[in-house]
């Protein structure tokens, strides 16, 4: 759908067509791929004028697979900062030390 549907849209069909030759050779699709795809749809106003031509329960069905499998692929980046050797028993750092 993504192919048909940014046709005037170079740079999104670009993508799309990429996507599109890996999966018909069966090849794997890259959650940064996918993650590119929906961003330049979304950018260049694919993706709204799909929501607007399509019903809801359409719409969702075009975008859904594709988001769940950034989702699924994604790596989980966390806010933390990762433990380095030095710092100190990584299960106690940070709690208080009682005498």
């Amino acid at each position: 759908m993504f192919l048909t549907e940014a046709a005037a849209y170079p740079a999104v069909a670009e993508i799309a067509q990429s996507a599109y030759e890996r999966l018909v050779e069966g090849e794997d699709i890259d959650y940064q791929v996918l993650s590119d795809l929906v961003g330049e749809a979304s950018g260049k106003g694919v993706l709204r004028a799909m929501n607007q031509k399509y019903s809801p329960a359409a719409f969702e069905a075009i975008i859904m697979p594709v988001l769940r499998e950034i989702g699924r692929q994604a790596p989980i980046r966390s806010s933390r900062p990762a433990w380095q050797p030095g710092d100190g028993d990584p299960l106690t750092v940070g709690l208080p030390h009682h005498l």
